[in-house]
């Protein structure tokens, strides 16, 4: 993506991506209402989005969090991701229902609800929820919103739905590719809590190719792993992370292999887009890790780097505090019994050679490009409506010890980070 210099360029940007794909509608609008959970009568406001298929004959797949408290929506689109027609998806912010009493039997209400009102059984609509976890849903307020919800659908544009389930994000996240006659859409949301141990955050995909429930459960599975799941912003794995794919199946399928390349680009371009609109973020750092015994070593080793707040805190100040690195993958091969050859180990930052042979590489000209080199990769943490560039700061490390390898990406750690998680809820 072009270095966007303002929020008319990201939309102007946005607007060649959000085409819905054939047989789908989408829609948002907003509501208010006070928490019961909350003293006074502040009012706060929540988005509803949903996602319709047409024809009420869409297939689905999804992935799911594995955080040992799921929301009450994960657990309902659990139960029926495998039905035998989906016929769309209702997503809410500012309320996660995790927890909450009678949450699960709130979001059965509320789908009971749509269904009268947009058609087809309960059971065929799924239902996703983010924001906060242990405020009760609003289902009189929801439920009084759905007719109004209905009339928004249009078959033009994701956008407004890629709006709609924002929270604390900085902008909507939308990436679109073609597949043959077909196409994969997705949007996102997601600025905190990712540590995702199979999807991140929320992630919609919608696709119009006539492929069939498994064919889209097993791409899926092939392509979480290598986007999704390669992204961290602060370690935290969310109770309410999902991925649903939904399918039309209006065009004809182009070759799996096809399919999974278009689905493939998609997951990569929403998750990197997470990571660069995180809370706080100021810079996407990407961790490169190759020569590792196996692909989950140095999955493992690449997510010490990203996580390390010692390493974050040095890129987001522009700082090449590079001991910090070496400390991290120490760290990780000590306390998990892995050995480490510091000798054969190699690593660089943005190119630079800045250890190898068991020691630092350090020069005063070199401690200059690098700090050139990370103030160049910058964004403003508080900046709104649109993302800067697509620029990472690149750390390659080459443990020398067999074929493994992996690539993530992770944020720096702000002081916006910590201003915005305290006011969350106000």
């Amino acid at each position: 993506m072009a270095a966007c210099k303002s929020i008319v360029d990201y939309e102007d940007v946005l607007k060649t991506r959000s085409a819905l794909p054939r047989g789908f509608r989408a829609g948002s609008v907003a509501l208010t209402f006070h928490p019961r959970e909350l003293p006074g009568d502040k009012l706060y406001r929540m988005n509803l989005s949903l996602i319709e298929l047409s024809d009420g004959k869409g297939v689905a797949a999804g992935v799911f969090t594995r955080n040992a408290f799921p929301g009450a929506p994960v657990l309902l689109c659990r139960e029926r991701i495998d039905g035998p027609s989906i016929r769309g998806i209702l997503v809410n912010n500012k309320v996660a229902n995790v927890c909450a009493p009678g949450g699960f039997d709130d979001a059965c209400r509320i789908t009971e609800s749509l269904a009268a009102a947009a058609g087809g059984k309960s059971e065929e609509w799924l239902y996703a929820s983010t924001g906060v976890i242990g405020w009760k849903l609003p289902v009189p307020e929801i439920d009084a919103s759905l007719p109004t919800l209905i009339k928004s659908l249009q078959a033009e544009s994701a956008l407004p739905a890629a709006r709609g389930i924002m929270t604390t994000d900085r902008f909507p996240k939308i990436r679109s590719v073609p597949a043959g006659e077909a196409t994969v859409l997705g949007i996102a949301k997601g600025a905190g809590m990712i540590e995702p141990n199979m999807a991140t955050m929320l992630a919609f995909i919608m696709t119009d190719a006539d492929l069939s429930r498994e064919e889209l459960s097993r791409a899926l599975g092939e392509v979480v792993e290598d986007s999704f799941n390669a992204v961290s912003v602060d370690g935290d794995q969310s109770t309410s992370d999902m991925c649903i794919l939904l399918s039309s199946r209006r065009s004809p399928a182009p070759a799996y292999g096809d399919f999974v390349e278009a689905l493939r680009q998609v997951c990569t371009g929403l998750a990197r887009d997470i990571v660069r609109n995180g809370e706080g973020t100021s810079h996407v750092i990407e961790v490169a890790v190759s020569g590792a015994r196996c692909r989950e070593e140095a999955r493992g080793f690449a997510k010490a780097v990203v996580n390390s707040p010692l390493v974050k805190t040095a890129i987001y100040g522009n700082d090449p505090n590079i001991g910090r690195l070496v400390s991290s993958l120490g760290d990780y091969a000590g306390n998990n019994g892995i050995p480490l050859d510091g000798k054969a180990l190699s690593i660089r930052l943005g190119g630079e050679l800045i250890f190898s042979g068991g020691e630092f590489r350090i020069s005063p000209e070199l401690e200059t490009r690098l700090s050139s080199y990370l103030e160049k990769k910058s964004f403003s943490p508080e900046l709104k409506g649109y993302p800067e560039h697509d620029e990472t700061v690149l750390i390659e490390i080459d443990l020398q010890s067999g074929t493994g390898s992996s690539r993530v990406w992770g944020s720096d750690l702000s002081y916006e980070y910590i201003r915005e998680n305290a006011e969350y809820r106000s």
